[in-house]
């Protein structure tokens, strides 16, 4: 479980983006919606350990992102919107050590490159690449392993069809062996069969809805209601 308790964030102090936010993530895929600059993004990172709270904490499994990294972080797979990543490693030297901190054979590594057809570039460095060639660098990394907890900013923007294909079989295949997973996109389809849970933010206030309607019709009203930015009545 990932849990915020009592999360307040801002980039200034006089705008919080969150403002005391209580929230607790499950396994099962979570849609988070809502439009643009209401704080989606904001919350991911948080979640993810690269944004540290002004008050309060974040815990995976009751480990503190901040307190405890190793141990909170060992099972997390994080895909941010922009990857921003250690401008002068290689690929290949970023997979290998993604590949030893999940204790994974260094193979795993080149195996998610050539999925994500990288292969021919594994020695360039990150500032070497375009940004889709950056996230789907990123993208491979978290394909190595198992991990439990998977956070993805916009996931299918820049794949190809096939490739998005692959990605939704590996969503997918995760939620089903247990794995909290959160997603935030603007396309709400790919993943409107596979979410049980959907969460928003608007004033600072993040709202989790564990229980969405049964059929489809519904379902899909709601998911559509929150991601333009309308709270359930």
């Amino acid at each position: 479980m990932i849990q915020f308790q009592n999360v307040s964030f801002s980039y200034r102090k006089e705008e919080k983006v969150l403002n005391s936010v209580s929230l607790e993530l499950h396994p099962g895929l979570s849609l988070l919606l809502g439009p643009n600059g209401c704080g989606k993004s904001t919350l991911l990172k948080l979640a993810a350990g690269v944004e540290i709270p002004d008050a309060g904490s974040v815990s995976i499994d009751g480990h503190d992102l901040w307190k405890e990294e190793i141990a909170a972080r060992r099972r997390l797979a994080f895909l941010p919107e922009h990857p921003d990543l250690t401008p002068y490693a290689s690929i290949q030297e970023i997979l290998n050590l993604v590949c030893r901190l999940r204790e994974r054979p260094l193979e795993e590594g080149t195996k998610a490159l050539e999925f994500f057809g990288l292969q021919h570039l594994a020695h360039r460095t990150v500032r070497e690449l375009s940004m889709g060639q950056r996230r789907r660098a990123v993208f491979a990394a978290c394909y190595i392993g198992s991990p439990s907890y998977i956070l993805l900013d916009e996931p299918l923007e820049g794949m190809d069809r096939h490739i998005q294909k692959e990605i939704l079989g590996w969503i997918g295949k995760h939620t089903q062996s247990g794995a909290t997973i959160v997603v935030v996109s603007h396309t709400i389809d790919p993943f409107f069969h596979m979410a049980s849970a959907a969460i928003t933010v608007q004033s600072g206030k993040a709202f989790e809805f564990t229980k969405l309607p049964d059929l489809d019709e519904k379902k899909r009203a709601f998911l559509e209601q929150l991601a333009e930015g309308g709270l359930p009545l």
